[in-house]
């Protein structure tokens, strides 16, 4: 026989073996997703789009057609009860809206993060992004040894000594608004609440000055880029595979080294500080160093680790922040009686006084609640996830071992079953005589893991938001839609765009 004919003949062989192999393969893996299947298919939960994909079309679609996905998942708490589940693949999730449930798994560190989600974080598209900074690490050891560190940075002592870059960077804005008004140009709040928030992020966080109202920067677009980028990847696996998605997975890898090489400048310039014996502030990125300095020798995974923590801050400190500040005063804007009652309580506590002080916050008890029921309604940050490690019952339903659990802030905020009304927006919900939400307000997150900036977030956001109330009236521009945009974190989707006038 030619040798040819042999060498052809044993292709063939090896061919037919691999494709049967695949088969195998393949057979075993439906084999498996089956047996998921069945183990979790007593829990009530959509009909699947398919074998494999389970809801992952429906997910999908829902967010092409440009809607939030936080109200496909109130439709189905609503339609499936306190716990229910969507699959995808071989993955089972459950998503949890059950009080009790909520407070034995949030508040109990014995129900890790969940590992899918934040290893879709720690890097997107290749490109190293959260890493394992404090939001994303996933051992509970580690967490706590960053957590105690990173803890001074946000001790109530320092945020006192805060007030004055927060006023500093708020009066900004008020110039700002001063020339819109007297241009009478419109103001896009989000652009500028944005800016604003960098801002004071970059200066109090990291000792760094931006000045974004005057100065131009890729650093907002690069979060936003990110912030998408993040969407993309934890909820299509496939996403940078499709060629059409290729240009935006392009922009999200550059956007992640922008912010990573950024972090790297400061801290380098930080760590020469320090060791020239300079007078450092003790703030974030201090801490940051200090964290890894402990070592007796730094590697490249601790500079790595330094840059995780300095883009989760950079980020989780600015947006989250500035979208609450932008949802509030389109919420005030539309209610015009809560709009005087809080402005009535600024005019009371500060008066004409330029300048706030930490105890002027502490009395400015509406403009709190007015805040705490902005974050029901749209909780910029909804996300939050666990593992469980061993059998359940939640609500009655047995829940085996082995299988996510997420908690997603808005949808509790907007049942009927939790918060009479729920789409009306009333600050009194949350009026110190008032019942305490049980289990279904957490804009923060709970327990051990709960943002260990949400003291400096609402100081931050009271500052700007008394200052603009003592100062100015604004009225929506009509035409505007009160939609809400998901980028990883909720924002309104038409920028909420305001005439603003100095008042009388």
């Amino acid at each position: 026989m030619p040798v040819f004919h042999v060498i052809f003949a044993w292709t063939c062989q090896m061919l037919l073996f691999l494709l049967f192999l695949l088969f195998v393969a393949f057979l075993a893996y439906c084999l498996y997703i089956k047996h998921i299947h069945m183990k979790y298919d007593h829990i009530p939960g959509p009909p699947r789009d398919s074998f494999f994909l389970g809801q992952t079309a429906t997910v999908l679609n829902y967010r092409k057609g440009g809607r939030n996905i936080h109200d496909l998942l109130l439709k189905w708490a609503e339609s499936y009860g306190p716990v229910y589940r969507v699959n995808g693949l071989h993955y089972v999730t459950l998503c949890v809206t059950c009080p009790e449930a909520t407070k034995e798994i949030l508040m109990s560190p014995n129900y890790p993060k969940n590992k899918f989600i934040y290893k879709r974080l720690f890097s997107m598209f290749g490109q190293r992004f959260l890493g394992n900074g404090l939001v994303t690490v996933w051992n509970h050891e580690q967490w706590y040894k960053q957590r105690r560190i990173i803890d001074p940075a946000f001790s109530s002592l320092y945020l006192r000594g805060q007030m004055d870059a927060l006023n500093e960077n708020a009066e900004k804005l008020m110039a700002k608004l001063s020339d819109l008004a007297e241009s009478k140009t419109n103001a896009n709040m989000l652009q500028l609440v944005n800016a604003i928030t960098l801002d004071v992020i970059a200066k109090v966080a990291f000792g760094v000055d931006l000045d974004l109202l005057k100065n131009s920067s890729p650093l907002p677009k690069a979060i936003e880029l990110c912030l998408l980028g993040s969407i993309y990847n934890t909820q299509d696996v496939f996403f940078e595979f499709k060629p059409k998605n290729w240009p935006i997975v392009k922009e999200v890898r550059e956007a992640c080294r922008l912010l990573r090489a950024t972090g790297s400048k400061w801290i380098s310039e930080r760590r020469a500080a320090i060791q020239n014996g300079e007078d450092v502030p003790k703030d974030i990125l201090t801490q940051i160093i200090k964290t890894a300095d402990k070592e007796e020798t730094m590697t490249e995974e601790d500079e790595e680790f330094m840059l995780d923590n300095f883009v989760t801050f950079f980020i989780a400190g600015q947006e989250t922040t500035a979208n609450q500040i932008a949802f509030c005063i389109m919420e005030l804007a539309r209610h015009p009686d809560i709009l005087e009652k809080v402005r009535k309580e600024v005019d009371d506590v500060i008066g004409m006084t330029r300048d706030l002080s930490y105890e002027d916050l502490g009395n400015l008890v509406y403009l709190t609640q007015v805040l705490k029921e902005t974050l029901r309604l749209y909780p910029t940050a909804t996300f939050t996830s666990r593992e469980i490690p061993r059998d359940i019952i939640i609500d009655g339903v047995h829940i085996p071992a082995g299988v996510a659990c997420v908690f997603s802030s808005y949808v509790p905020g907007r049942m009927e079953k939790f918060f009479k009304d729920p789409l009306k927006f009333d600050p009194d919900r949350f009026h110190s005589d008032a019942p305490k939400p049980y289990y279904c307000y957490y804009p923060f997150a709970l327990g051990p893991r709960s943002c260990v900036g949400q003291n400096f977030a609402q100081m931050e956001a009271k500052v700007v938001m008394a200052k603009l109330l003592q100062r100015f009236d604004f009225t929506l521009i009509p035409g505007q839609t009160f939609d809400i945009l998901d980028t990883g974190t909720l924002r309104p989707k038409s920028g909420v765009v305001c005439s603003v006038k100095h008042r009388k």
